[in-house]
């Protein structure tokens, strides 16, 4: 199977893996201590990175051993959410009919417009019954093949907004200065902070009720004072935003299926192995 690849000391490629409905990113590493299997919530698929020394057959046995765990993620991840015409999707937890207004642009590239008795839905812990009627509509001009760009980029500028006023607050509470804040597509972790003080968080969070945005500017802010997760720095948490385990119990409960919105899966080509 994957003795047969040819990958180098350092490189990744694309194999179909029998018994697997998506294909399998097998990546060689030389920051890798250990071999490793992840599932990408965002592209639908699983990644094996292995050491840059260790041998295809070793990656083969893990990947065997490791096969039903795989097969239970893949089979229970939720099902993808494209950004097309009629679709429900979420703005800070609640419910949007989203519709591609063509080359009009009436109120910008991207505009949020509210029907006649709108109805106010939230799309947790499922989408709301029927069709987008009733909803708040989310237009987004321009051609149709562009327009999931477009949105994504909207929601992105909408959650880098969202963040810098959040993390000011929680930086001021805690008398702390972030170097910068940064919003991109992450696929393993909601936030993180670097050692420079920048700040880099998933622009899914927008999708999210306002309050697991908080919690995430918040936990991050929190991290500037103290980068790790021990006893001080959950009590920076806990003083700056008391409440915090609520949004923690949101994300395990409904984290991944903000993964599935805008989601279009993996490329379907691959090598055979």
């Amino acid at each position: 199977m994957l003795k047969r690849l040819k990958l180098g000391r350092v490189g990744t490629v694309e194999v179909q893996i029998s018994g697997l409905d998506v294909p399998l990113v097998l990546r060689r590493s030389t920051r890798a201590r250990r071999l490793s299997l992840q599932v990408s919530e965002v592209r639908r698929g699983a990644m094996l990175t292995m050491p840059a020394y260790s041998s295809l057959a070793e990656a083969e046995h893990f990947l065997a051993r490791h096969m039903d765990w795989l097969k239970a993620r893949l089979t229970n991840l939720p099902d993808p959410i494209p950004f097309v015409h009629g679709a429900i999707v979420p703005l800070r937890g609640v419910a949007h009919g989203l519709r591609f207004a063509g080359p009009s642009r009436r109120r910008g590239v991207v505009w949020i417009e509210e029907p006649d008795n709108a109805r106010i839905a939230s799309v947790w812990p499922q989408q709301p019954a029927g069709d987008a009627a009733g909803l708040p509509r989310l237009y987004v001009a321009g051609n149709e093949c562009h327009a999931p760009r477009r949105l994504r980029d909207w929601l992105k500028r909408q959650a880098q907004a969202d963040l810098k006023i959040r993390v000011g607050l929680h930086a001021e509470r805690l008398g702390v200065t972030p170097n910068r804040i940064t919003v991109r597509d992450q696929t393993t972790r909601w936030g993180s902070c670097s050692s420079t003080g920048t700040l880099s968080f998933s622009w899914r969070l927008i999708l999210a009720p306002p309050f697991v945005l908080d919690y995430l500017a918040a936990h991050e802010a929190a991290h500037l004072e103290e980068m790790n997760h021990g006893r001080k720095f959950w009590a920076l948490v806990e003083k700056t935003m008391p409440r915090y385990g609520e949004a923690r119990d949101w994300l395990h409960a409904h984290g991944s299926k903000l993964h599935a919105y805008g989601a279009d899966g993996l490329p379907v080509p691959a090598q055979e192995a």
